[in-house]
């Protein structure tokens, strides 16, 4: 039999036959102040979080001064202004990778840029995280998937045709990877969240490991795609939604965060399985089944007809009452007292 897909980040083995992987996304919802990133990993910790991701910014890198006059749709200010207030220095990047590891918590982060990843690359990170916005950046994953450790690519503003490239490059470089289905739209309204995509990636990427990176408000949609196979389930995250930050009003706060973290392991404890009978049943069977009972005294040599027996619990009996159609028109052997449970022996 074929073996699921499986990638492993650290020693934390990833895919459909291990509970899903939740990263909790604090991003640059520290808006560069490093106590305050430091904070988050301890709450998301207490939360029961495995996994922190974080934002790698190296604004020179990354965009032209042009970005100066970008705005993104979920801000006021532009894309050049947020990254500059809230990228961290190499030095802050190590000390916070080291503060989440020391934990004994698995850390990642997303490079925007070839220097932020080369910046990773000299933490030795264990794994990337591909933001939506880089799938299609095909000269920068083919430079990230050079260093050969397992990528997860969120797969937002990009369809099948897109993604495909992607996969050439990752597949063409053996490199471990897993497909997150993500709409780029903040907070995502339910109905554009797609969960049927999580099966259009799974189909057409037998080979990678599929989650959702989730941008809609709660946990409803995790819950869902965990039901539908999803692997990893990424959410942003903030220690107080009170707090300023770019991504706050679509962020998780710790109560939300525990809460996803118990409900998507009881869901995968429930995932799959076939339509059968446990043995753990039978108890239940015992009280909760009707079997066929005399509903009279019924003499020795009288026919059983549907005037003398009928179906009646507890389930201890020999014919059960699935079977009655076949005890009708047969005749009695012996004498049969009313209320008792009939059996093959005696018709």
């Amino acid at each position: 039999m074929k073996k699921n897909p499986s990638i492993k980040i650290g020693q934390r083995r990833v895919g459909l036959d291990f509970p899903p992987l939740v990263i909790a996304e604090v991003g640059i919802n520290h808006e560069g102040d490093l106590r305050k990133a430091k904070q988050m990993v301890d709450d998301a910790q207490a939360s029961g979080a495995e996994c922190v991701k974080f934002q790698s910014h190296i604004i020179e890198d990354e965009m032209v001064p042009a970005a100066q006059g970008t705005v993104p749709g979920n801000a006021q200010k532009s894309i050049w202004d947020i990254v500059k207030r809230c990228e961290l220095s190499a030095e802050e990047e190590l000390e916070l990778k080291k503060y989440v590891e020391a934990k004994g918590l698995i850390y990642l982060c997303t490079p925007f840029s070839r220097a932020a990843a080369d910046r990773l690359k000299k933490m030795k990170v264990s794994a990337y995280k591909i933001g939506s916005g880089e799938c299609n950046n095909y000269p920068l994953i083919e430079h990230i998937a050079a260093f050969g450790k397992p990528m997860i690519v969120s797969t937002g503003m990009n369809d099948i045709p897109a993604i495909k490239k992607t996969v050439q490059i990752l597949r063409a470089k053996r490199v471990p990877y897993a497909l997150l289905h993500c709409t780029s739209i903040y907070p995502t309204p339910y109905e554009k969240i797609r969960l049927g995509a999580l099966a259009d990636l799974q189909r057409t990427f037998p080979d990678a490991v599929v989650g959702l990176s989730d941008h809609s408000l709660g946990n409803y949609t995790c819950f869902a795609a965990t039901a539908l196979g999803a692997s990893i389930l990424e959410k942003h995250f903030t220690s107080k939604k009170s707090w300023p930050g770019p991504d706050i009003l679509i962020s998780i706060d710790p109560p939300e965060l525990a809460d996803l973290m118990v409900g998507t392991r009881a869901i995968f404890s429930a995932r799959g399985g076939k339509k059968v009978i446990l043995p753990e049943e039978k108890p239940t069977i015992n009280f909760a089944y009707a079997c066929v009972v005399a509903t009279k005294d019924i003499a020795a040599g009288e026919k059983i007809t549907m005037e003398n027996v009928w179906v009646k619990r507890p389930g201890t009996g020999e014919i059960k009452a699935k079977d009655l159609s076949k005890v009708l028109a047969r005749v009695a052997k012996v004498d049969i007292k009313k209320d008792q449970q009939l059996s093959w022996k005696i018709i």
